[in-house]
């Protein structure tokens, strides 16, 4: 297929610029596709990610271009279907139960504290039906805020549709109040809810919708599922979309569940596909990803192929990070962590170039079962949730006593 071309990518991202801004092929194993570095503008650094610690920022060759180790330890347990993660001050972290509709705060320390049902985190569980893949789901926390009153936006599935919360959590209190719907009218069903949710690094909020079962859905560009929203903090549609009266970032999409962006301004997504392929997806403005027409690299005019592509049984992909290093890929039926290299040095991304991709590689591989989220870490860790819960799974047992799923901290080493 003819992809959309890297000058006309880089030219809507100019313009958004000026606004404020910024898987198919054999079945066999995973497939890469690595452009040549191309210019682009750089994220505002509140939406930068973390390098790993060791990340060589120099113009010389950089050891996390090659393989990694990972070594990980439960920093957390007994949580009950969690689905998503956001970063806290202090090294904590904010995390959705998907089927109680309930949210906790994982410390340092390992300890879990539950909200205080009796103020807003009751309102948000009346809110949400869970049911099949759906619940309480993506989690985003303005990173702008530093406590102890914070900014969440949530994402949860309903019986009529599925919609994005907004609330204050004062974490002195352990307590959400102020909960407003600011958008809504996305299709819902059992499955292909699609629900996370990210603050891009242009301020704007970003949510990851599902065909709802419906492929046509993702087709439709008046329908709200299949899609890649972008909306103010409001949920009005954001400045500089390619229709201006439309939340719709990019469509063609049959369940995405991963957003992140590399150092250059880059947009990421992980997608599911049905019975062949998921992909990783580099999200261009208007971008037509393909579904259901296409499921991984179809080399059709007018849709964008993926960057990096797996057989269904070796990924599922859910949540992902992006760090200086790579693409990071929690997968629930491939039991495992990919990696996909971010190729070039921090002087490359500095001097406003996009690093290629290197040949992905597996991490974690059937050490912890399914994996639903994966978030960066201050100092160079991956933080990962696990998915064992969710009815499709083996919960994790120790001493013949089932403990939920966990909260993993993973350390990388580059391996050569």
């Amino acid at each position: 297929m003819e992809r959309f071309s890297r000058s006309w990518w880089l030219a809507s991202v100019l313009v958004l610029a000026a606004f404020g801004l910024a898987g198919c092929g054999g079945a066999a194993g995973p497939g890469v596709v690595s452009p040549s570095p191309s210019a682009s503008p750089s994220p505002s650094s509140s939406g930068s990610p973390t390098a790993p610690s060791g990340a060589d920022p120099s113009n010389g060759d950089d050891p996390w271009d090659g393989e990694v180790t990972a070594e990980a330890e439960v920093m957390a347990q007994e949580l009950p279907v969690p689905w998503g993660i956001a970063p806290l001050p202090g090294g904590r972290f904010l995390v959705t139960m998907r089927d109680d509709a309930t949210l906790a705060v994982v410390h340092p320390s390992g300890d879990v504290e539950p909200l205080d049902v009796s103020g807003g985190a009751q309102e948000v569980a009346d809110q949400t039906m869970p049911g099949g893949e759906g619940g309480l789901l993506g989690v985003a926390v303005d990173p702008e805020d530093t406590g102890p009153t914070f900014t969440v936006f949530l994402y949860r599935t309903g019986a009529a549709d599925n919609a994005v919360l907004r609330a204050e959590l004062d974490l002195d209190g352990m307590t959400l109040r102020d909960v407003t719907t600011i958008l809504d009218g996305i299709p819902s069903a059992s499955n292909h809810n699609g629900g996370r949710i990210a603050l891009g690094p242009d301020g704007y909020l970003y949510v990851a919708t599902g065909d709802a079962g419906n492929p046509a859905n993702a087709q439709d560009p008046e329908s709200l599922g299949g899609k890649i929203l972008r909306v103010t903090t409001d949920g009005e549609p954001a400045p500089g979309n390619p229709d201006p009266g439309s939340p719709v970032w990019s469509l063609g999409h049959r369940n995405v569940q991963g957003l992140g962006w590399d150092a250059s301004g880059r947009m990421f997504a992980s997608e599911f596909g049905q019975n062949e392929l998921d992909e990783l997806n580099v999200i261009e403005a208007g971008g037509n990803y393909g579904w259901p027409d296409v499921e991984g690299p179809g080399e059709r005019a007018g849709f964008v192929d993926p960057v990096a592509w797996w057989p269904t049984s070796e990924a599922s992909p859910s949540g992902i990070a992006v760090t200086d290093d790579a693409v990071y890929l929690a997968a629930l039926r491939g039991e495992r962590l990919w990696r996909v290299p971010l190729l070039g040095t921090a002087q490359d991304v500095a001097d406003g170039e996009s690093p290629g991709f290197g040949e992905p590689q597996e991490l974690l591989a059937g050490e912890y079962g399914r994996l639903r989220a994966v978030q960066a870490g201050d100092d160079g860790e991956l933080f990962v949730l696990t998915g064992n819960t969710d009815g499709r799974g083996e919960p994790a047992s120790e001493d013949g006593r089932v403990v939920d799923d966990r909260l993993l901290r993973v350390t990388l080493t580059p391996a050569g």
